[in-house]
């Protein structure tokens, strides 16, 4: 079972998408467990104020350190020592690597941030892997929470409803995209299933989805495939 935490100061936006689908139903099989934790209860004063203006000046607020280092350490003296990934545009695009590397962990902690920013001191003062989703800024780091749970999630044996569903797509073969996928009718608007999908030839088609996935990654991200022949070399 692979367990996460995710601490949000927006719990709620996150829950509902939590109980769905695919995950859902990994939490109800008891292969993945949640924990979603508002880290504004580790705030101290009346008011348990999570964010401060920045020293130096300049506009927004930024996330105070002393909630999230309390936060995290509550996390691991219940329940034990994670790795911890904090969610920012700053970090390393997230990559199914990154998912395969997850899933053997024992238990992850996801810090979703909000404002302008992380006070540095939570960066230096605590062993993140920090990821960002893509090269934009959303309002917080839920949304990039869910991509890295989802994604992992994926990767647990019997997550998913065929063994092979997390093998056969995009990405899973180093640097390539998905192959095209065609279902009933054969013929639909003028559009037909390629033959060699009819024919049962086993290995023609495996052999032509290789081609395909080859063909569309060099169409579609060529990039892709430059950054696989750098690694080559």
């Amino acid at each position: 079972m692979l367990e996460v935490h995710i601490l949000s100061l927006f719990p709620e936006a996150i829950k509902s998408y939590l109980d769905a689908s695919i995950l859902g139903r990994a939490q109800n099989a008891g292969l993945l467990q949640v924990h979603v934790l508002d880290f504004r209860q580790f705030a101290k004063g009346t008011r348990r104020n999570v964010d401060d203006r920045p020293y130096g000046g300049g506009p927004g607020m930024v996330l105070k350190p002393e909630p999230i280092f309390s936060a995290i350490e509550w996390v691991e003296e219940n329940f034990g020592p994670t790795r911890k990934i904090l969610l920012s545009p700053d970090g390393v695009p997230f990559k199914q690597q990154h998912a395969t590397e997850f899933v053997k962990e024992e238990r992850l902690l996801l810090l979703c941030g909000r404002y302008e920013g992380y006070d540095e001191r939570i960066r230096l003062g605590i062993d993140f892997t920090e990821i960002s989703i893509g090269d934009y800024v959303l309002c917080g780091g839920e949304l990039g929470a869910l991509a890295v749970v989802e994604a992992t999630t994926r990767l647990i044996p019997d997550a998913l409803g065929h063994s092979e569903s997390a093998v056969q797509e995009s990405f899973t073969q180093p640097d390539l995209l998905d192959h095209p996928h065609y279902t009933r009718p054969e013929e639909f608007r003028g559009m037909r299933v390629p033959e060699i999908l009819l024919s049962g030839d086993h290995q023609k088609v495996d052999l032509w989805r290789q081609q395909q996935a080859a063909e569309r990654t060099k169409r579609r991200r060529p990039d892709l495939l430059n950054h696989n022949n750098k690694k080559e070399t």
